[in-house]
């Protein structure tokens, strides 16, 4: 019996001992513990802190207008005998746009011209009753002098008036021929021959618009009007006018005007800009976005926009660290222009930031920076 005993409690001991041995194979056959495993380096774009000349603007967006714009309308009564315009077409000043039927006119200064003639004769015989008179002498009256001395004065009078009635007709006749004030092109045409046009209407007959050079009106927030009068100080400021999208650049002009008052309703303030315009890029009523040039800052330090990342605490970017381990940087950030952030503090020239691939990188991540750099934007210019 006691050897049925021992019996049984060696097969339990056997029973644990295969157990035992079971789960060691189970868990990989070895009690040692195993080392972890290594962290895969984050593959990232990056790009080098640079430090350049920077151009600070004050963007807006406007409405380009003619330089002079104006309603050609006539200053006569009468029909239309002839349009010498094509629509679109440039004219120049003094060019002929329209005729109205100059023969009433002409008239008139031929009848006023007559007059004239009328009354110089006259006048002549009127002198030569006053020379008679006077070669008398005693023989004539001291009042028939006086009265031929005043028809002489009073017909030169009259003379002098049908002068005026000459150059009114001439003037009446020469408005019958409506011409260009300015220099310009011409919008659509309002009036077609034949019509009885009048000037108490104030019918249109066209519009023309001085392109060359021409105007820009545009907006800026009235926070901006400290630096742009610092600026103006300096000199000229250049403007630049682009597509209304901004991706397109149309021409360069300067500043013409600040206005006098800023617009409590919007908080902005009106400013113009002149263009040269020689290609046509602007064209009344276009809307445009304006660039205006206020400082140029030398060696800013830039970063491509891609670097910069939001987060709760602001701005940051990753810069490269020790190791090559992700470092969030808390930066301040001036203006954005073409691709490129001027950043005033956070990051130095030299450092590179990482540029593509941040939505897996943390603090402290290790980079693999192996991935060919971001091809960085050319750094803005002041145009």
């Amino acid at each position: 019996m006691a050897g049925f005993k021992l019996s049984r409690w060696a097969y339990a001991a056997v029973a644990l001992i295969a157990v035992g041995a079971g789960v060691l194979a189970w868990r990989g056959g070895s009690t040692k513990p195993k080392t972890a495993p290594a962290v895969a380096a984050i593959p990232v774009k990056v790009a080098t802190v640079q430090q350049k000349t920077f151009p600070i603007y004050q963007t807006g967006l406007g409405t380009v207008q003619g330089f002079n714009t104006v309603q050609v309308k006539t200053r006569v009564d009468g029909e239309i005998v002839k349009i010498a315009f094509v629509e679109g077409q440039t004219v120049k000043e003094g060019d002929l746009l329209a005729q109205i039927d100059p023969r009433p006119f002409q008239a008139t200064l031929d009848a006023a011209k007559a007059k004239k003639v009328q009354d110089e004769a006259a006048v002549a015989n009127a002198k030569l009753d006053l020379q008679r008179s006077t070669k008398l002498g005693e023989f004539a009256t001291r009042q028939t002098v006086d009265t031929q001395n005043a028809n002489v004065l009073q017909l030169t009078a009259q003379i002098a008036g049908d002068q005026a009635s000459i150059d009114n007709a001439q003037t009446q006749l020469d408005y019958t021929s409506i011409r260009a004030p300015i220099a310009g092109v011409t919008g659509i045409r309002m009036v077609d021959v034949g019509n009885i046009v009048t000037a108490a209407a104030g019918t249109s007959i066209v519009s023309i618009a001085q392109v060359e050079p021409i105007s820009a009106i545009f907006t800026v927030p009235e926070q901006q009007l400290p630096a742009i009068a610092d600026a103006m100080k300096k000199g000229a400021l250049k403007v630049i006018a682009y597509t209304s999208d901004g991706r397109k650049k149309l021409s360069e002009g300067t500043l013409a005007l600040v206005n006098n008052q800023v617009d409590s309703t919007s908080g902005t303030i009106r400013l113009k800009a002149t263009f040269d315009n020689k290609d046509h890029a602007l064209w009344p009523g276009l809307s445009i976005s304006t660039r205006l040039l206020v400082e140029t800052v030398q060696d800013a330090t830039v970063v491509p926009d891609d670097a910069i990342q939001h987060g709760v605490n602001g701005l940051f970017v990753f810069a490269v660290g020790k190791d090559n381990k992700a470092e969030v940087r808390q930066v301040k950030v001036r203006q954005s222009v073409d691709g490129m952030t001027f950043v005033e503090s956070g990051v130095s020239p030299g450092e590179e930031v990482v540029t593509s691939g941040q939505y897996r990188v943390q603090n402290g991540s290790l980079l693999s920076t192996n991935v060919a750099s971001t091809a960085q934007p050319e750094t803005p210019k002041a145009e």
